[in-house]
């Protein structure tokens, strides 16, 4: 049953509400010694569609370019090149003053509540800041916030209290509501669980199933989790040192996995049953990720792939159709083709 204080969900239309073609990031080195390092290439030519009404999860290890992604949708990372298109227009280059009525529609939810919050506000003024931004009167936005507060199942009686007197849990309910206040159509959800106890973490999840369910909402939820990852998601994307290396059907990604690398991460996750757990194969990555700032030559997987070949040491491969499902693989040799 829809939330009262929720608006109408809007219709999955299978229409790209996001476009984006050939992200790339890149970091200036860092000096030292007197003389600056080689620029680290955080992102490097991403490119996928997020329909309206869709949870796309972006998923991979740590430092493969996930959360500079999710940033750069929103403009809070301005991208080095490539195009973000938003509802069929071009908005990676728009000014910040021109691209305030589009910024509505586009909210993020961090990794940490407690950093993302201003101590020294109210949960009213938190809340209502997006409000206040886009014009509304101060009376609209506290009685917004106190809708938005029920909605995310918080006592709207705490409107006044600031955010060290909550939990972590209810912290990151306060986050949501506040990228929920202008009534956005794209959520990029960077983490969102990951700071909090594994206690609260489902809690937090079932909310952004109800919310994404009751309000429309179009998610790309960045994460490291494949379980919950697998629970939210439609589709999932699966990052390796900047590059999507995978990205399709959440079925067919998850059943029969086409990169070593998401075989890998796919084998790392505990399953329910402990005699399947005992019996199947793990798959252990000789050594880390190779460093963004000097990426190996050809697949950048190659240095740890128990597949590689010489081809694979000097042609990096592109995203390509695997099989016969809606999934593309960066691979010169993919499984369940």
């Amino acid at each position: 049953m829809s939330h009262p204080n929720a608006p109408a969900p809007a219709e999955r239309t299978g229409t790209a509400l996001l476009s984006v073609r050939d992200l790339t990031k890149t970091f200036p080195g860092r000096r030292r010694l007197g003389r600056p390092s080689a620029p680290v290439r955080a992102v490097d030519g991403v490119s996928f569609d997020l329909a309206a009404g869709e949870t796309l999860g972006l998923v991979g290890e740590s430092g493969c370019g996930k959360s500079t992604t999710g940033r750069m949708l929103v403009r809070l990372l301005e991208p080095t090149a490539g195009t973000v298109a938003f509802d069929g227009r071009d908005i990676t280059h728009v000014a910040q003053r021109r691209l305030r009525p589009t910024r509505r529609h586009l909210q993020m939810i961090f990794q940490d509540p407690y950093a993302s919050l201003n101590p020294r506000q109210t949960v009213a003024r938190i809340v209502s800041e997006p409000l206040l931004i886009q014009g509304s009167s101060v009376a609209a936005a506290r009685r917004r916030a106190a809708e938005l507060l029920d909605l995310v199942g918080l006592d709207p009686e705490h409107l006044d209290r600031h955010p060290h007197q909550f939990s972590g849990g209810q912290a990151q309910r306060i986050g949501i509501a506040r990228a929920l206040a202008t009534g956005p159509r794209l959520v990029v959800a960077d983490e969102p669980v990951s700071a909090l106890d594994v206690s609260v973490q489902a809690q937090i999840v079932n909310l952004l199933e109800r919310l994404q369910r009751e309000l429309g909402l179009t998610l790309l939820f960045v994460a490291h989790d494949l379980s919950v990852v697998k629970r939210v998601c439609d589709r999932v994307a699966v990052m390796y040192l900047g590059r999507i290396v995978e990205i399709g059907d959440k079925r067919d990604v998850y059943e029969a996995p086409a990169h070593p690398y998401t075989r890998a991460l796919l084998s790392a996750v505990p399953l329910p049953d402990p005699v399947a757990e005992r019996r199947r194969e793990r798959i252990v990555l000789l050594g880390d990720p190779p460093s963004p700032a000097a990426p190996p030559s050809g697949c950048s997987f190659h240095p740890r792939c128990p597949k590689a070949q010489e081809i694979c040491r000097t042609r990096r491969p592109a995203l390509a159709v695997v099989g016969s499902g809606a999934r593309e693989a960066a691979c010169h040799f993919p499984e369940n083709g």
